[in-house]
This record gives structure tokens, C-alpha cells and sequence, in this order.
């Protein structure tokens, strides 16, 4: 009896107190946005490792340390190479096979029928006469479509973003930022779609210039005053379109996410970062200290950081100069980093 009730003691005491303590939380996210990857094979592209051997980019990828995979999706893609693709079937197919691989899936939602960035948020062309409220319905139904479709293959992803580098707001000119109470109802929107699918996949808000303080206080401050939900605030990270080396913004970089912290008490992610693929050294580095600092955030809250489309090469991106792989199919050594 003695021996039981001290083996049942200690089996509480462990699950209610060592328990928390010492089960991890999810990992640290080291990735890459790979939504060129089905057209680039298509193409004949044949991708190699380090050694010369050909194989699955994914496999590639997964074997240079990283862990996640983020898929742009699309409303109503054309067919083009560079600018194209990415539609709702062309996501899934893309998720199960990562998932087949045991990486984690991030799913962006672009809400348009090609690039949505800070020079571009064009509505879907399905989508462009629509009354207000109507594009709110579409938002929501977009997103819940897709991700039924997903969990319908068997997929669920850790993260799903609402728009993509969404600076100057989404779908313009309803969702712009000159008219924040409109952009927090087609944000509310996706949230309320994602969250009805699966409470636990996490929702992310992204920004490009994620050195600029300035402009990432104003923007979650909006959203603050308007009361919209979000788990995630997500960055980019370029200092090739910042004009400078990223020895001059880095430290910029790690003020702003430890702030972003402090202030709004959500977790922070690099989920757009590259360099250019000809100075491989330079780009080593500058991904070995954005790792750094992602990683230094207080109480685990800053918790990954995705390079976008690492496996592009200038030949295939129309002169794209910030993938990191070389034109024999290896890999540039720039992506040592994540496995360093």
C-alpha cells in the first residue's frame, strides 16, 4: 500500500507540476517558402544536395535543417510560370506531399489572383465589383474553403496568414489602410474562417521592412484599437530592398521583435528573408544573425524564421537575384545557416 500511494503521489506530483515544466514547446521554426517548386520541376529542373546527388527539393531542404514549408495560395491563378499557379488545388497537393515529409505547414493567403505586396493588392478578378460586405463574405469563404479542402487531405496547418505583407492594408482599395476599420472587418474575416476549421492553428499578420519599429507600432496599434484577433505577428527581413548591408539594420531587427513583444504580447516569426544568391558569405551571415535574433526574443516568443523560395535560380525567376540555389541543382551554401 506504502508503495502505491507513493508511486500514485509522485505520478501527480509529475503531471501537474514536472509536466509543464519540462514537455517543449513546438520548435523553433527554421523553413522556406517553396510555392515556385511544382513549376520548377515541371520544367525539368532536377535539384541536387551538396554532394551532387539529384533527389526531392523537400527531402533537400528538410535534410539542410529545415523543418517547415510555407505555400502561397491564390483565388484564381493563370498559368504562367513565375506569376501564376498556386491555386487552391495546386496548395494541397503541394501540403500532403510536404506533410508525407513530416514538415509543418504555414499556408499564406494572398487574397488575389497573383503577388499581393506592398505595391500590389489587386482583388481577384471574381472578386472586384463586390459590395463591401460581399468581400468580407469572400474573405471568409476563401479562406474556410481552402482549409476544409486541406483538412479534407488530411493536412492541418500550424499557421495560416491572412494577407501577405500587408503594410499599406489588402484587397484595395476597400481593405486599405487609409480606411483601418474596413481592413480590420476582412482580417477579422479570415481569422473568424481559419479559427472555425481548427481553433488551434495559429493566425498570422505580416509586414515587410521588419527593422522599421515606426511602422510596425502603427499598424498593430490600428489593429489593437479595432480589436482583431491574431496569434502571430510575421516580418520580412530584406536588406538587399532596403539598400544596405545587413550589418546596418539587424540590430534594428531585434528591437523591433523584442517590442513587438512587450508591447502587443504576441509571438513573432521571420517568415520572409533572403539574400542575394551571388554574395553566399554575406547571406550565410546575415541568415546565421537573423536566426539569432529570432531565437534571443524573451520567454520563447520569437519562433522561426522561413527563407522565401531558397530552391529559385535566376535562370527559372526571370532574373530574381535572391533564391540560394546554384544552376547545377545543389544548393547554395548560404543555407548552411539553417543547419549551423
Amino acid at each position: 500500500m506504502t508503495t502505491r500511494f507513493f508511486a500514485r503521489t509522485f505520478l501527480f506530483f509529475f503531471l501537474t507540476v514536472l509536466a509543464p515544466a519540462t514537455l517543449s514547446a513546438a520548435p523553433f521554426a527554421r523553413g522556406a517558402d517553396v510555392g515556385w517548386l511544382p513549376q520548377m520541376e515541371a520544367a525539368g529542373i532536377v535539384f541536387r544536395d551538396y554532394e551532387g546527388t539529384s533527389g526531392d527539393c523537400l527531402l533537400i531542404l528538410k535534410n539542410l535543417g529545415m523543418d517547415t514549408v510555407r505555400l502561397r495560395v491564390w483565388v484564381n491563378p493563370s498559368d504562367d510560370p513565375t506569376t501564376g499557379h498556386c491555386s487552391p488545388a495546386d496548395v494541397v497537393a503541394l501540403a500532403v506531399r510536404a506533410q508525407k515529409l513530416g514538415l509543418r505547414i504555414m499556408i499564406n493567403f494572398h487574397y488575389s489572383d497573383s503577388w499581393a505586396d506592398p505595391k500590389q493588392q489587386t482583388k481577384p478578378a471574381a472578386w472586384k465589383d463586390l459590395p463591401f460586405q460581399e468581400l468580407v463574405e469572400a474573405v471568409q469563404t476563401h479562406t474556410r474553403e481552402v482549409l476544409l479542402a486541406l483538412e479534407s487531405a488530411g493536412v492541418t496547418p500550424e499557421w495560416v496568414q491572412i494577407g501577405n505583407e500587408i503594410r499599406g492594408g489588402m484587397l484595395w482599395p476597400d481593405g486599405s489602410t487609409k480606411n483601418f476599420g474596413q481592413l480590420a472587418q476582412l482580417l477579422e474575416a479570415g481569422h473568424s474562417a481559419v479559427k472555425s476549421v481548427n481553433a488551434s492553428i495559429k493566425v498570422i499578420i505580416h509586414l515587410d521592412h521588419g527593422h522599421d519599429n515606426a511602422v510596425f507600432r502603427w499598424f498593430f496599434g490600428n489593429l489593437a484599437k479595432h480589436r482583431v484577433s491574431y496569434d502571430v505577428i510575421g516580418l520580412s527581413y530584406y536588406p538587399y530592398w532596403i539598400g544596405s548591408d545587413y550589418t546596418a539594420t539587424i540590430d534594428d531587427l531585434g528591437r523591433n521583435l523584442n517590442d513587438l513583444v512587450s508591447t502587443f504580447g504576441k509571438e513573432v516569426m521571420v517568415v520572409e528573408v533572403g539574400g542575394d544568391h551571388r554574395e553566399q558569405k554575406n547571406t550565410f551571415d546575415m541568415l546565421a544573425a537573423v536566426i539569432a535574433k529570432v531565437r534571443a526574443v524573451p520567454d520563447g516568443k520569437g519562433i522561426g524564421v522561413l527563407y522565401w523560395e531558397p530552391q529559385s535560380t535566376p535562370s527559372f525567376s526571370k532574373g530574381y537575384l535572391l533564391g540560394c540555389w546554384n544552376e547545377d541543382g545543389t544548393p547554395g551554401s548560404a543555407l548552411r545557416a539553417f543547419n549551423h
